[in-house]
């Protein structure tokens, strides 16, 4: 039996059925009664597999996230998650690989689920490019701007990477620092590595210096797995290093076991600074110094503008959160550590 058959025999419609069944309030007692009655006579089941697909497919918010080692987006889908729920949406949450197609990866989701809107933790800019627009639905990328791709279905929530990776290599640089590497994504195939690439290639320019990127950038994942070994590559390459700008806490953290291993001190003989901001970096010893991503505020501005492109249909919006500059115990000036090289 299946609820035509109930609203048929119950006479009445099967919306009504269905606020019974789902213990909606906005149905008389008469008709709750001869609903339920025909119910328990025909010993019915709601299938409930069926109603919770239903319900995902007309209230769900896909939700991509490309790598599962990035302790800043395991925040931000925290907090997506509790905002989508209060209002009153599904939250259906994809992994995937940080060298996946996270558009291909949307299409198919799309087919498969239709959700109402996706948001993207990292993305590559190149897959939308042609391709976005064909989703049907809105999108928004979370911590990267779709400023310039001229999609009428992506908007955007970021920080300035590239001016927040120019102020980081210009604070090492205000301590006396020169010989300085970077700790990066892979260009390739990261938007967020590229703009905070050419924040710190910026910085060496204004200071009238050549940054070689060969000797002094090391691309890797967004891991602490990932930002060990690219340390070791760099002390291998650059002896000389006495500072480093990593693109993530987590490739911070992995740096500063791999300068201790080596038997160097943070930062008395090589400072480190992060990107991101997560609660770890703060608990770490030395205090990790990082440009630090409002979680809060750009999970709630997401989820916002998203909601608005679905429901009022408002045109795609970019917006820029402020980053904050916080100086932790991982950076010393460079005659602090001549300082610490001579008591050694």
């Amino acid at each position: 039996m299946t609820i035509k058959d109930i609203a048929k025999e119950a006479g009445y419609s099967v919306g009504t059925v269905s606020r019974v069944l789902n213990n909606h309030p906005d149905v008389s007692d008469k008709a709750r009664k001869k609903v339920m009655a025909v119910v328990k006579k025909n010993h019915f089941k709601l299938n409930n597999n069926a109603k919770h697909l239903k319900q995902q497919s007309n209230s769900g918010i896909a939700v991509i996230v490309k790598g599962n080692n990035n302790m800043l987006f395991a925040t931000i889908v925290e907090k997506l998650q509790g905002l989508i729920k209060e209002r009153g949406y599904v939250c259906l949450i994809y992994y995937i690989d940080e060298d996946e197609n996270e558009v291909e990866q949307a299409l198919q989701i799309c087919r498969e689920r239709q959700p109402m809107g996706i948001l993207f933790l990292g993305s590559d800019l190149e897959y939308y490019r042609g391709r976005f627009g064909d989703a049907g639905i809105p999108g928004l990328l979370v911590t990267n701007s779709a400023e310039g791709m001229e999609l009428e279905n992506l908007s955007s929530v970021s920080t300035d990477d590239e001016g927040a990776a120019q102020t980081a290599i210009e604070y090492l640089f205000t301590l006396g620092h020169r010989e300085i590497g970077v700790l990066g994504g892979k260009l390739e195939n990261s938007y967020a590595a590229r703009s905070r690439y050419m924040g710190c290639r910026k910085a060496f320019e204004l200071r009238g210096r050549n940054f070689d990127r060969s000797r002094q950038y090391e691309g890797a994942r967004f891991s602490m797995e990932d930002g060990y070994h690219g340390m070791l590559r760099i002390l291998n390459k650059m002896p000389e290093v006495t500072a480093v700008f990593a693109m993530s806490d987590v490739m911070a953290i992995g740096a500063i076991r791999a300068i201790k291993d080596r038997g160097l001190r943070v930062p008395e003989d090589i400072s480190v600074i992060g990107f991101d901001g997560i609660v770890l970096s703060q608990y770490m010893c030395p205090r990790l110094t990082t440009i630090k991503q409002d979680s809060e505020i750009i999970a709630r501005r997401s989820l916002e503008i998203l909601l608005g492109n679905i429901r009022e249909e408002l045109p795609v919006t970019y917006e820029r959160i402020p980053s904050l500059f916080i100086r932790g115990e991982s950076t010393c000036a460079l005659s602090v550590q001549n300082k610490g090289d001579e008591k050694k």
